[in-house]
C-alpha cells in the first residue's frame, strides 16, 4: 500500500491529489475558524491568483506545476525563476493579481447586489490579498514585477514589511523579509545577478509594466478602503 501511494503520488494523478488536497486542507482550516462559506470563497479568490499565474507560465512555455495551498501561508505554483528573464517574471507576477484582483472585485459586485456581509467579508480579503503581494520585495509577485524596471526598487520593500509587521504582526512577514533581505543587500551593492535576456527590456517595457504596477497598487489600495468603510 505504501509504494502504490508512492508511485501515485510520483506521478501526474499525484500531483492532482496534492494540489486539490491541500486545497481542502485549507478549507477546512479557515472554514472551522471563519465559517464554511468564508473558507470555500476565500480559497477559490486564492486559486484563482495562482491560476493567474499558471496561465500566464503556460503561455511562455515554462514548466509550471498546480497550486499548493498551506493555510495562513497561502498558496504557490512550481515554477523555478532560474533562468527565466526578468520580463517573464514580471509578466507571470503581474497575471496573479490582475487575475486575482479581477475575481475579487466581482465578489464586491455580487456582494453589493445582494447585500452579502459574508461575500463583502471574502472581497475584502481578497483586495488586501492581493495588495500584499504587490508589495516590491522577492519572493512577493511585486518584487518580480518590478525587478523589469529596476532590483533597486526592492530596497523599498523591506521597510514597507517593518511597518506592516508593527501595524499587524505576523510570523509570515518575518520570514518574506528574511528572504527578501539578501536580494535588497545585493541589489545595493550593484551585485543583482541579471539574466541576460532581462537586458532587452526596453524604456517602453519598463514605463509599461511601472504604470500597470503602480495602476493596480491604486486600485486595491482604493477598494480595500472603501470595503473596510462597508464592513
Amino acid at each position: 500500500m505504501k509504494a502504490l501511494l508512492a508511485l501515485l503520488f510520483a506521478g501526474k494523478a499525484g500531483k492532482v491529489l496534492l494540489s486539490a488536497g491541500s486545497m481542502l486542507v485549507s478549507v477546512a482550516v479557515y472554514g472551522q475558524l471563519y465559517g464554511w462559506r468564508y473558507g470555500v470563497g476565500f480559497v477559490l479568490l486564492l486559486l484563482v491568483h495562482e491560476m493567474g499565474h499558471y496561465v500566464a507560465a503556460r503561455q511562455r512555455n515554462l514548466p509550471v506545476g498546480l497550486p499548493t495551498f498551506i493555510p495562513f501561508v497561502g498558496a504557490w505554483i512550481n515554477l523555478k525563476n532560474q533562468g527565466i528573464g526578468s520580463e517573464t517574471q514580471a509578466f507571470v507576477g503581474m497575471a496573479g493579481p490582475l487575475l486575482g484582483s479581477t475575481g475579487a472585485f466581482i465578489v464586491y459586485l455580487v456582494a453589493l447586489e445582494y447585500q452579502t456581509h459574508w461575500l463583502l467579508a471574502i472581497a475584502y480579503a481578497g483586495f488586501v490579498l492581493n495588495l500584499f503581494n504587490l508589495i516590491p520585495v522577492v519572493p512577493l509577485d511585486g518584487g518580480h514585477i518590478v525587478a523589469v524596471i529596476s532590483p533597486k526598487i526592492w530596497v523599498i520593500g523591506l521597510p514597507m514589511l517593518v511597518v506592516l509587521y508593527f501595524w499587524q504582526p505576523s510570523p509570515l512577514i518575518i520570514i518574506i523579509a528574511i528572504l527578501a533581505a539578501p536580494k535588497a543587500w545585493a541589489a545595493i551593492r550593484n551585485k543583482t545577478q541579471v539574466n541576460p535576456s532581462s537586458l532587452l527590456a526596453t524604456a517602453d517595457l519598463r514605463m509599461r509594466y511601472g504604470a500597470e504596477y503602480l495602476g493596480l497598487v491604486g486600485f486595491l489600495t482604493v477598494m480595500a478602503f472603501e470595503v473596510h468603510s462597508k464592513l
